[in-house]
């Protein structure tokens, strides 16, 4: 991903609180230079378009995340450690900036280009290739259960967490994500490792 400026990071984050209120429609250069207190054409000198701005807070999210998840799980902790950490960074990140969560679940999101598809899935990519590698980690070890290949147990555990974030999204993030996410971890843990 390209640097982005101070700029275009606050106008990223600017439209990720219109896609929380409003949702994708919602999302207009318009309503965006609004929010702002800019003009339209102000908008237009960071980015050529929606389609662009909705692109950029995807792949940095992307490269955040890729960036945030290697410093929290540390290749010397233990396995099983990796996957509690990874979903607590994960919980703590989304709770202090929701837009980004609603930037993914954002109604009609998905089909509004091939190209913010393509960078959907690069989010997903990157979360899928870290559990996979530390559950591929802990079956080697011995430590998490192998009685399923590591891809199902990725998909099982990125299920359920995108099930509980969704949740949370429905219920305007009222309930307390944070003790959520807790009793999700420990499900995922009981369920995984072998004692």
């Amino acid at each position: 991903m390209n640097t982005i400026s101070k700029r275009q990071l606050e106008i990223i984050h600017a439209a990720g609180k219109i896609l929380t209120q409003s949702g994708i429609h919602g999302l207009t250069i318009k309503n965006l230079a609004k929010e702002m207190k800019f003009t339209e054409s102000a908008i237009y000198r960071h980015f050529e378009s929606k389609e662009a701005i909705i692109i950029t807070m995807l792949n940095y999210l992307a490269v955040t995340m890729d960036e945030r998840l290697s410093k929290a799980t540390k290749e010397t902790d233990l396995p099983i450690k990796q996957v509690g950490v990874f979903f607590k960074n994960q919980i703590a990140f989304f709770k202090e900036n929701p837009h980004f969560l609603i930037s993914v679940f954002s109604d009609g999101l998905l089909e509004e280009s091939e190209k913010i598809n393509k960078c959907i899935h690069a989010i997903m990519q990157v979360k899928s290739k870290r559990i996979v590698g530390i559950i591929k980690a802990g079956q080697e070890q011995k430590v998490i259960t192998n009685k399923l290949d590591k891809e199902v147990l990725t998909h099982i555990i990125m299920g359920g967490f995108r099930l509980l974030m969704y949740k949370w999204r429905l219920a305007k993030f009222k309930f307390d994500i944070t003790l959520e996410g807790d009793n999700y971890i420990k499900s995922i843990l009981e369920l995984i490792q072998i004692r």
